[in-house]
């Protein structure tokens, strides 16, 4: 199967900016309390024991929640409401169970009004550079696990999110499909200019994905040294470090 050419990216990544923020509900036991400044175009993988806020963060970024306390923003501006820029991807697929793939992945451009024709090329061209473009008209149900996580990743980033906000979505994969999907998106990413929040339990998922790591535990942003290979054990070790306490 020949893939589409790689869409041309035309917008630049969101920063996004946490400043003093207390995220969660008002009636949680123990708000999430961070500083972060995510760079445009960066991938930030975060993460934190269970109950620690990593979902509540990406929901506030999203603009789900609002902060406690302190400032949330994206380019300067206070986030305060689910915006078209940015994408969120959970780890439950969340496809319509009704609509093929194909329509699954054209519909944050059909509500952002982008006409017929241009949607259902670009729905085909993303459905082909995540190889489902012989599964376009099927529906969710008739594909496996692994391919509705890429259709998933499709509807995301064929709408030109300039920020994707990843909740673990390769979590429920088993290990064939996770290292699949792990690879797919870092060649995807590649051909867009989206900044990245992702997700994960994963110790080796964040350091193969990201371009830094949050501990959200410790408050701590390290950078995953690309050059330096021989780092890496030490890094895992202070990742893992954080999760124990």
């Amino acid at each position: 199967m020949t893939a589409a050419p790689a869409p041309t990216a035309t917008r630049t990544g969101a920063r996004l900016t946490l400043s003093g923020a207390v995220l969660g509900r008002p009636d949680a036991p123990l708000p999430l309390r961070t500083d972060l400044d995510v760079a445009p175009g960066e991938v930030l993988t975060v993460v934190g024991p269970s109950g620690c806020g990593k979902s509540t963060l990406l929901r506030t970024l999203a603009g789900l929640l609002r902060p406690l306390d302190g400032s949330v923003a994206q380019d300067g501006r206070p986030i305060s409401a689910p915006g078209r820029d940015r994408a969120l991807v959970f780890q439950e697929d969340a496809l319509l169970p009704w609509r093929t793939l194909r329509a699954n992945v054209e519909l944050p451009l059909t509500v952002a009004g982008v006409p017929r024709p241009e949607r259902r090329a670009r729905a085909e061209e993303w459905l082909a550079r995540v190889g489902l473009a012989e599964h376009a008209h099927k529906h969710p149900h008739r594909v496996s696990g692994g391919q509705r996580q890429r259709a998933q990743l499709a509807r995301a980033l064929a709408a030109e999110p300039r920020a994707v906000l990843m909740d673990e979505p390769f979590g429920a994969l088993d290990a064939q499909s996770r290292a699949d999907m792990q690879r797919l998106l870092v060649d995807v990413l590649k051909d867009t200019a989206a900044t990245v929040v992702f997700v994960t339990h994963d110790v080796d998922e964040a350091l193969f994905l990201g371009d830094r790591i949050a501990l959200l535990a410790t408050g701590r942003v390290l950078d995953v040294p690309r050059d330096a290979p021989d780092r890496t054990a030490g890094l895992r070790r202070t990742v893992l470090a954080s999760l124990t306490g």
